[in-house]
């Protein structure tokens, strides 16, 4: 019998740290995927945004968040350093879908600051409520991977952010219609959505938490083929509705269709069937289309879509989960995702109302108009039309912005 238990020990502690290592692989995605949606002037700005917020998050957790969501290091069934490693690769998941939303505009420490905050304190906080034992674990609430504990949480600081930031300069015209602003690497983007597709794998197969038995192996399998299907459902949905509505197919929009069945599916992936998990995807990938272009007319900018993904399917799959799982009362899940919702979008309003009124959380209109990118130094493509300002002519000696370079 104890040997028996240290293989199971063993087991169970590798499944979190495969799994984890797949999630970080994320960060990638998230990086590849948001630096082909932004315009080329802002590309090394936006990759620098997203490994600073991974290093970060991760010191936040370990310094502060994880003991406020769980309490100590250890572990019964596993190691309880695999746990940290896994819990952790989630909270910087949270943080990556900040800096899509905020991309363009924002300044760098500003949203570092966020990002702290939202890491170690904010995150962990309502994640204890539901993952640490809390009252919303008390009455029923059930969310499996995250689709509101990590997805949604994102979702509502961006959209704090975005608020209290405004659009990008252009965006909108004086009738209120907005202007295309065309990403600068789409085979970047595709790319960055299949990493993030599949390191989903490891984020929902993970949260099974142990592969010690036949049954637990069996849930893994479940949860990774729903979890699939349901990406593949909302890129279809994407497809057909962008083909419907203006005549032609948006990747951008089938990109983001196959992510938010995925954010979709992240909340109950280990009980439903194929066809329905099909369905989930599938409405989820709706929702994004159309919350795409109400966002626009609310005149919250979203560079990237993330709020169309992270937030409105990240509710949506979470409310699914009481409406198909038998076990689970639709009112519980309504209760935690306007509890959550509530208390993220405060203390979000709160922290980038703080740091906008004290030291500013948008760049100067010269530097928007410039590119991002002058404030780090290097360009991230070696193109004629923005080799002046790596020359000097609109960099100063000293690093200062003296004249306005229009970069596409």
């Amino acid at each position: 019998m104890e040997n028996y238990n240290d293989i199971a020990y063993i087991l169970n502690t590798f499944l979190l740290l495969f799994s984890g290592c797949l999630v970080m692989l994320m960060a990638a995605g998230f990086a590849m995927l948001e630096s082909g949606l932004v315009r080329s002037k802002n590309t090394t700005a936006i990759l620098t945004k997203n490994i600073g917020l991974y290093a970060l998050a991760c010191i936040g957790f370990y310094m502060v968040g994880y003991q406020l969501m769980y309490g100590d290091f250890t572990g019964e069934n596993h190691s309880g350093m695999a746990d940290f490693f896994f819990q952790v690769v989630f909270v910087a998941t949270a943080a990556s879908i900040v800096s899509g939303t905020i991309a363009e505009r924002a300044k760098f420490w500003p949203f570092m600051g966020v990002v702290l905050v939202l890491t170690a304190i904010i995150y962990p906080a309502q994640g204890a409520w539901t993952w640490g034992g809390g009252w919303l674990s008390d009455i029923g609430f059930s969310d499996f991977a995250g689709s509101t504990i990590v997805h949604s949480v994102g979702g509502w600081c961006a959209l704090a952010g975005a608020m209290l930031l405004g659009p990008r300069a252009g965006r909108y015209n004086k009738n209120g219609k907005p202007n295309m602003m065309a990403p600068a690497n789409l085979p970047l983007a595709t790319l960055g959505t299949f990493i993030l597709w599949f390191g989903w794998f490891g984020f929902n197969g993970g949260s099974q938490l142990a592969m010690s038995t036949k049954a637990d192996v069996d849930a893994i399998a479940t949860v990774i083929a729903n979890t699939n299907i349901a990406a593949c459902a909302g890129a279809l949905m994407a497809m057909i509705m962008t083909y419907i509505f203006y005549k032609r197919i948006d990747l951008t929009m089938v990109l983001n269709g196959a992510l938010a069945g995925l954010v979709s599916i992240t909340a109950g992936p280990d009980y439903p069937t194929m066809w329905l998990a099909c369905v989930i995807g599938m409405i989820g990938g709706a929702f994004c289309v159309y919350a795409v272009p109400l966002w626009d007319k609310l005149k919250i900018d979203d560079p990237v879509g993330a709020l169309s993904v992270h937030l409105v399917a990240g509710i949506w799959g979470t409310l699914a989960v009481g409406i198909f799982k038998p076990d689970v009362a639709f009112m519980s899940q309504l209760i935690g995702v306007a509890s959550i919702g509530g208390f993220v979008l405060v203390c979000s309003l709160i922290t980038w109302a703080a740091l906008k009124y004290s030291v500013g959380i948008r760049v100067s209109k010269e530097i928007e108009n410039a590119g991002l990118d002058t404030e780090c130094g290097t360009p991230a493509y070696s193109l004629s039309k923005t080799s002046a300002v790596w020359k000097g002519e609109v960099i100063g000696a000293r690093g200062k912005l003296t004249a306005v370079s229009l970069i596409p």
